[in-house]
């Protein structure tokens, strides 16, 4: 016998599980019918495709069996599915896999902990039998193996494993009750439990239990009417693949019990999109869009949600080609009638069924996320509170699909509450008003503070606040939106559209100041120049038209692009605010580079800038105010 520790992230889990979660402990089952399920997925496949195991006799079935007499009572669940080996059951039920999970542990607040959704979002359901064990047995054999091997633990930090025996490939795990799950060794509750959560399973769960009945025509001895005990084994789910039903037939609590089970989330979904296509192509493919963002979706080894079935036989749940990225949160069932059943990962990036599938299924998403636009705003603002980020990300990466994207993401606003559209923004245009305006970098109050918005606002023209960190490299790529420019206020060219008369005649007065400002400030900047949008704030600055911004300078840089050559920002100075005018009245060389320098830092203060010496920009402002 072999005794191991759990990995560190494992009992953290655990401790997780079985302490914060207990008022949802009837999930339990649900998480461990599920895996028997995939288990007899992925047997079946082998099946078809793995010259070892095309003779392999295979009847599949779940079977749930309990006793429910004694000082300890069980609960087992057996397959006849794939099985584990010696290693498996260590790899799988010793260690969490995924780098993802173990980050979304360690960022976890107390509150975060007491979510229900936690135990799908990690993706590791079988821990949660020991919110209800005091012990876990697993016998498990791999198919085309002789030897069986169990695994047992409490829970309390290590498991042992060893040779066992079994009848046939396949795993059963043993649940030997504590006090809160004694009343899951119960036939209507697990009856009640598999109808709720494992009804729309695609293989048949068995349920045995001894039924007890009297003969009143037979007396015993004392005169009693005979007991009778009869085994009885019947199956209590339904037992077909939901997603091959016509929506006629089914519910919508149907619908969303299957996506609980499917997708190991507690919470509805959001909404979901059934499709069956004929024609050249066939497939069906049930859709679902979670409520809440998965926890590894910015993670590079994020986990696809989408399964695919050929002729309901499973393929694969761990392929990232099945949707584009930016639709990674997509949950649910792609089943293609085409398909060949030996397909593989390599082949499924070029074959020309899943290429026609993948582009259908992007355009109904896309399609489907419009209609809730136009006919439900308030669930399409929940969606887009949680999905927006990636939506964006379709628009540099889904250019065949970028005027369907333009139409779907929204942005914050310096005149409107809440998420605008490019849409909404260009119906709202001024008579006069020439392009789209936007402002990125920084967080949205910084950005709504911005003395760059000054001369927008006094204009009446609206300016699309950009927030997220992927702003800049997105909407810079865009150009046009239905012909109309887009221009970033902090860029130099957008200042264009704002200027007046008497602009020239105010640069050439302010021509010594501007010689003056930029010897002082040396290679601190590319240029000075008089602003025409300032009115309340001494000085701002932006970069050229081509030039990166001064955010996404600082993101290329924590992103280790240390090689990458810093762009110097442009000072636009406001010649009629009171500081400026100090600074072209200034005689004292030293004082005169010590305002020029504390206009510079101010004005990259103002943009949710850092100054580059923090220590510096401190002491010539105590200088400055002690003058």
């Amino acid at each position: 016998m072999e005794q191991k520790k759990f990995k560190t992230e494992v009992s953290e889990l655990l401790q997780l599980i079985i302490h914060s979660l207990y008022s949802h402990k009837e999930i339990f089952l649900r998480e461990l019918v599920s895996n028997s399920s995939d288990a007899l997925d992925k047997l079946k496949y082998l099946t078809l495709t793995d010259e070892k195991l095309k003779g392999h006799s295979f009847e599949p079935r779940i079977d749930i069996s309990f006793t429910e007499e004694g000082e300890t009572r069980t609960l087992t669940i057996s397959d006849n599915g794939l099985g584990m080996s010696h290693d498996d059951l260590s790899d799988n039920l010793g260690t969490i896999a995924s780098s993802g999970t173990k980050k979304f542990l360690a960022s976890l607040t107390e509150e975060q902990k007491k979510d229900s959704n936690l135990i799908g979002q990690f993706g590791v359901g079988f821990y949660s039998a020991f919110m209800v064990a005091q012990k876990v047995e697993v016998v498990s054999r791999k198919a085309g193996e002789e030897q069986a091997w169990k695994w047992s633990s409490t829970g309390k930090g290590s498991y042992t494993l060893e040779e066992s025996e079994r009848d046939s490939a396949g795993t059963s795990i043993t649940l030997y009750l504590n006090e809160e799950g004694n009343e899951y060794a119960n036939r209507w509750q697990i009856e009640q439990l598999v109808k709720k959560y494992s009804d729309h399973i695609a293989y048949p769960i068995f349920l045995s239990y001894d039924q007890t009945s009297y003969d009143d025509k037979k007396k015993d001895k004392d005169g009693k009417a005979e007991k009778k005990v009869e085994h009885k084994v019947e199956q209590i789910n339904s037992s077909s693949a939901l997603w091959r039903r016509s929506k006629s037939e089914l519910t919508d609590d149907q619908y969303k019990e299957f996506y609980k089970q499917s997708s190991y989330d507690s919470e509805d979904p959001l909404f979901y999109i059934h499709t069956r296509a004929e024609g050249a192509t066939e497939y069906i493919t049930l859709f679902y869009i979670p409520s809440k963002a998965p926890f590894d979706m910015y993670y590079a080894d994020y986990k696809p949600g989408v399964k695919l079935y050929v002729k309901r036989v499973y393929i694969t749940d761990d392929d990232k080609e099945l949707l584009p990225s930016y639709l990674r949160f997509v949950r649910g069932v792609i089943d293609s009638e085409d398909l060949p059943l030996n397909v593989s990962r390599e082949i499924l990036q070029q074959n020309r069924v899943m290429s026609a599938i993948r582009t259908a299924s992007v355009k109904k998403l896309l399609g489907e996320f419009q209609k809730i636009s136009d006919q439900n705003p308030e669930l399409y603002t929940k969606f887009i509170e949680q999905f927006n980020r990636p939506l964006k990300e379709g628009l540099y990466s889904d250019y065949a699909n970028r005027d369907a994207l333009l139409d779907l993401v929204r942005f914050k606003s310096s005149s409107e509450e809440g998420y605008v559209s490019l849409a909404s923004y260009k119906e709202r245009m001024r008579g006069e008003q020439k392009s789209i305006y936007y402002i990125t970098g920084g967080k949205e109050a910084t950005l709504k503070a911005s003395p760059l918005l000054e001369a927008y606002r006094k204009k009446g023209f609206e300016v699309l606040v950009m927030s997220d960190d992927i702003d800049d490299i997105v909407v810079g790529s865009i150009g046009t939106y239905k012909e109309i420019p887009l221009k970033a206020i902090n860029k130099s060219s957008a200042v264009d559209d704002l200027k007046e008369e008497g602009d020239k005649e105010k640069t050439k007065e302010a021509k010594s100041l501007v010689k003056k400002i930029k010897k002082a400030l040396g290679d601190k900047v590319k240029d000075v120049v008089v602003s025409s949008r300032l009115s309340d704030s001494p000085a701002v600055v932006v970069v050229d038209e081509n030039d990166p911004s001064v955010q996404m300078q600082q993101i290329l840089k924590s992103m280790g692009q240390s090689d990458f050559e810093e762009v110097k920002p442009i000072l636009e100075i406001n010649v009629d605010d009171p500081m400026v005018k100090k600074i072209e009245a200034a005689e004292d060389k030293e004082y005169l580079e010590e305002m020029c320098s504390v206009l510079l830092d101010q004005a990259l203060l103002a943009e949710g800038v850092m100054p580059k010496d923090p220590v510096a920009f401190a002491k010539k402002l105590h200088s400055l105010l002690s003058k």
